[in-house]
């Protein structure tokens, strides 16, 4: 969908990326303990603050859609979750990466990665739902329950760290009440890598939701033509 609007968060989208990945893999200093596979931190976190904010409007607008009833609502529901279990599945793999030289396994069920899992669990289940049921106003409603719902396992997996003993690293803040980034230019690179991936989020979100109002708008135009044709067929 070209516009103005998507052109500038396309440019935003690239110019942000670049600067991450330069600040990534030039700037940034290498970790002292974990070395350079530490690196995969600057996706990994990023990857799962997309995916939490996803998972958020999903269930904001759901809940809209619920109260207003406007199918734009369910629209933006429906490609804010699908955004989101791309970058949920993102998670995953970068942590599985990440897992493998430092914990010597690519899986464990420690109880990060399994509120994790069980979050993409939930959501794979909404675009299930979607994908597999007619398209519906009485799905949709389902399917805003079924978001309004998951997303009660973000802050799980945020405070798991906290609740349960794990062996998954609390960075950003530890169980000391500090933060984890021994140097200035690691909190840069975090904050700037957290930037890009939001706007490529934002930049995706905006194209998904254009192809999900003109679908709704060509199924309305088809049901239209459908009245139509049967009240000639009964003149």
């Amino acid at each position: 969908m070209k516009g103005p609007v998507s052109i500038a968060l396309a440019a935003a989208s690239c110019l942000s990326m670049l600067a991450a990945l330069f600040m990534v893999f030039v700037y940034v200093p290498t970790e002292a303990e974990q070395g350079i596979v530490q690196r995969i931190f600057y996706f990994h976190l990023p990857c799962a603050w997309v995916a939490f904010l996803a998972f958020g409007i999903v269930a904001v607008a759901g809940a809209l859609y619920l109260w207003l009833g406007h199918r734009i609502w369910d629209d933006l529901s429906y490609a804010s979750a699908e955004l989101g279990m791309l970058f949920c599945t993102l998670v995953l793999i970068t942590g599985s990466i990440w897992a493998k030289p430092i914990w010597g396994t690519w899986w464990t069920w420690d109880s990060r990665l399994t509120t994790t899992f069980i979050l993409w669990l939930l959501y794979g289940g909404y675009l299930l739902l979607r994908a597999l049921a007619d398209d519906t106003d009485e799905i949709a409603r389902f399917a805003a329950v079924l978001g309004i719902v998951g997303v009660l396992d973000v802050p799980i997996v945020i405070i798991s760290v906290r609740l349960w003993r794990t062996i998954h690293p609390a960075v950003l803040l530890t169980r000391q009440g500090e933060h984890g980034l021994e140097d200035p230019r690691m909190v840069a690179t975090l904050l700037v890598a957290l930037g890009a991936f939001t706007m490529v989020f934002v930049w995706l979100l905006w194209l998904r939701l254009a192809t999900l109002r003109l679908r709704t708008r060509v199924a309305a135009l088809r049901k239209d033509v459908a009245l139509l044709d049967l009240a000639g067929a009964h003149r």
